[in-house]
């Protein structure tokens, strides 16, 4: 098992359920009570991947506040190593998320210490990786800092995966440095400056193949219920994905991140990756939360064993 070390985001997610948004001016009264959780991407995706089997180490800050403690916990509890985490004086980052019915939700961020990661701190955590180990990072720390450490690691021959979320446009000298790159259907259309996101696989395919030709060694986008397409090389697959019954959407993605990273950890390859990270994200949105709904190794093998039809398809390309 190689090491994962995730340098990324933690924040404290207060999550109202509600019937619609509410519209300016208007007050609303949300389905249920407050419920408090730990989140942030970065922590999402320590504890999938240390919940899912990873050696995994998280690099990032938390404030000196009363979230603070929480949050390093919870990590903790998840099998996640913390000595990577610093503390900063600002206060711990926050996400306010309106659940709708259809389980799709809606975030609005407060960076606050995830802002407080500077450079010499992220390149620090790096020398705790060798080659063939792997990071993971986000967006929702500075992007000058993620760029470099991207290029640090590269450089050792990390293998580097980069989920590009929230979306943002980024240059080809960043994405060079990128062994996979993970975006969901959103964030590819913001990484190509286009107006309209790959609705169909057709449009994925395409969309890749592109983000590929920009420097990403191998694109995986994800579709949302639809599953994944994953270009590896000249190497292109479908993932289908799974019909579940959806309560919240909350932390699908980073789950999917997670539990690609500690497949890949394990050796497997990039498709084996993409589809057991599909399994789990699938297994996530069948429950309420960030960290409280991503599922262990056992549930997601229940999972995936209890799958009785195909769920690739393999396209070769030339190159």
């Amino acid at each position: 098992m190689k090491r994962i070390l995730v340098l990324g985001s933690l924040n404290i997610d207060l999550v109202l359920s509600v019937p619609r948004l509410a519209v300016p001016g208007e007050t609303l009264e949300g389905a249920e009570g407050l419920r408090i959780y730990v989140g942030g991407k970065g922590a999402n995706q320590a504890c999938a991947a240390a919940r899912l089997g990873g050696d995994v180490r998280m690099a990032g800050k938390v404030g000196t506040d009363v979230f603070a403690e929480r949050i390093l916990r919870e990590l903790r509890r998840a099998g996640v190593q913390t000595e990577l985490i610093g503390s900063s004086s600002e206060p711990s980052g926050s996400a306010v998320i309106f659940v709708l019915p259809s389980g799709e939700n809606t975030i609005v961020i407060s960076p606050g210490a995830n802002g407080d990661v500077p450079l010499s701190f992220a390149l620090s955590a790096v020398e705790e990786v060798d080659a063939g180990d792997i990071l993971l990072c986000q967006f929702e720390t500075p992007i000058e800092v993620v760029a470099a450490t991207l290029k640090a690691a590269h450089k050792k021959g990390v293998i580097t995966i980069l989920d590009p979320a929230p979306g943002r446009r980024v240059s080809e000298e960043l994405l060079s440095c990128v062994s996979v790159l993970t975006p969901n259907q959103t964030e590819t259309a913001i990484l190509l400056g286009r107006a309209e996101s790959p609705a169909t696989f057709d449009e994925a395919s395409v969309a890749a193949h592109t983000l590929q030709q920009y420097g990403a060694q191998s694109v995986i986008i994800k579709m949302g219920a639809a599953g994944c397409w994953v270009l590896d090389k000249g190497d292109a697959s479908t993932i289908q994905g799974y019909p579940v019954s959806v309560v919240d959407t909350t932390a699908a993605g980073d789950t999917f991140n997670g539990a690609l990273a500690t497949s890949l950890a394990r050796g497997d390859t990039l498709v084996e990756a993409a589809r057991f990270a599909n399994a789990a994200a699938a297994l996530s949105v069948t429950r309420s939360g960030a960290i409280a709904s991503i599922p262990d190794l056992a549930e997601v093998e229940a999972f995936l064993e209890a799958q009785a039809v195909p769920i690739e398809e393999t396209h070769v390309y030339d190159q």
